[in-house]
């Protein structure tokens, strides 16, 4: 069993930016290089942005097409958000019909909006197109600060991030190098306990469910990692895309018993997976943990209501949103907290399905 006292780290996936996106210290080039390359200057640039009637074709053209080459996007209001003045603060969510993040979400504006911050609420949907669009968004919001329920794994938009001079509060994950402040789940963890667990009872073929990205990709890492420790074969793993909800888990399990081979366990990296397959599991007849024992991650209300119980391992989604407010308040009203860095604890709830 993993020490929660020393949670391990996730290694994150790092995605580069394309080329020509960034300069040679990966951030966004600057209005003065982007004048640089155009060979006018700043002032032209900014006045081709504001005021494109006011330059020539010709220059404008030219200054234009070295926006578009550099991926250039103008901060009119860097001071303001350098300063912190706004009391507008922004939380990405991957997925607003999570109860997880909701419940986060929900504790971290309860716990700012009583110093007079206001949370405005965004869904990334689990895309980097969306996550593109919404950071170059906050150079016109201004807001005080911006929190995700989730790590930056772009590093075009890790670069943004920086760039902008505002806390930013990443979660959901325990990276070694997060952009600001995290309040994490080491998933890798997660991953290990799950394997821990299910050789408890016994179990030997395995097999795991979940997203083959993000954190769903960590706990299945971590869930390999102590498998072959402890002895246990991994029979199968069911890849999944977005999960919007029970439907998916069905199909996830319904996918694992057409591929075959004996398996008597399942690991879910999300319990709305996790009990989609006990579902599943029940409409086709099977008894679980009899002929196969199912174990999830995150549990939802829905957990303990299904027969049998589902066994998951559990965190606290609200205390999560709470140290991130906590966080922020102190970097926001005064000298920062000692440690930028926090983990949740995990813990295993034991129900009827392992």
């Amino acid at each position: 069993m993993t020490d929660p006292a020393k949670p391990g780290y996730d290694d994150v996936v790092r995605i580069p930016a394309p080329p020509g996106r960034s300069n040679a210290t990966g951030r966004p080039p600057r209005i003065e290089e982007v004048a640089a390359r155009a060979g006018v200057a700043p002032i032209t640039v900014s006045r081709v942005l504001r005021h494109p009637e006011k330059v020539n074709r010709k220059t404008r053209e030219r200054i234009l097409s070295v926006i578009e080459a550099t991926g250039y996007a103008s901060n009119p209001h860097a001071r303001a958000l350098r300063s912190g003045r706004s009391n507008v603060v922004i939380a990405f969510v991957s997925n607003i019909l999570s109860q997880q993040f909701g419940l986060a979400v929900r504790s971290f504006a309860a716990t700012l909006e009583p110093e007079g911050f206001e949370v405005l609420v965004g869904q990334t949907s689990y895309s980097y197109a969306k996550e593109v669009a919404m950071i170059q968004s906050l150079r016109g919001i201004r807001p005080a600060a911006v929190m995700f329920t989730g790590v930056i794994e772009l590093e075009e938009n890790r670069a943004a991030l920086a760039e902008l001079g505002i806390p930013v509060i990443e979660t959901w994950a325990f990276p070694r190098d997060p952009i600001d402040m995290l309040v994490g789940l080491p998933n890798a963890d997660a991953g290990a306990m799950a394997a821990q667990r299910l050789a408890e009872a016994g179990h030997r073929r395995v097999a795991f469910i979940g997203r083959s990205s993000g954190r769903g990709a960590l706990r299945r890492d971590g869930f390999r990692a102590a498998a072959a420790k402890l002895g246990l074969e991994i029979v199968h793993e069911i890849g999944v895309g977005e999960i919007t909800g029970l439907v998916d888990g069905r199909a996830a399990f319904t996918a694992l018993l057409d591929r075959g081979g004996e398996v008597d366990a399942v690991f879910c990296a999300n319990d709305l997976l996790a009990t989609g397959a006990l579902i599943e599991a029940r409409a086709r007849g099977l008894s679980v943990p009899r002929d196969l024992a199912v174990l999830g991650f995150g549990d939802n209300d829905v957990a303990d209501q299904i027969t049998p119980g589902l066994t998951t391992i559990s965190f606290d989604a609200a205390a999560l949103g709470r140290m991130a407010g906590e966080l922020l308040l102190a970097r926001l009203s005064g000298p920062p907290a000692a440690e930028q860095r926090l983990a949740v604890e995990l813990s295993m709830v034991e129900r009827g399905s392992v």
